[in-house]
């Protein structure tokens, strides 16, 4: 099973979101940018997780 690779951060919607680019998910695949994350103290909004560095993918076709 694969992570949604969401393209837009959830918080800012202007931020785009690449998959080999740096971004922050939650346990429930929530994805924000690196700014909105730091603001929001590493926590999602959404279910009060945890917000990690997102893997990324290279060679996407």
């Amino acid at each position: 099973m694969a992570l949604e690779m969401r393209d837009r951060c959830e918080r800012c919607e202007t931020a785009v979101l690449t998959a080999e680019g740096p971004a922050r998910i939650c346990s429930y695949e929530c994805s924000f940018c690196v700014p909105c994350a730091e603001e929001m103290g590493g926590v999602c909004p959404n279910c009060g997780g945890e917000l990690v560095a997102r893997p990324t993918r290279r060679g996407v076709a």
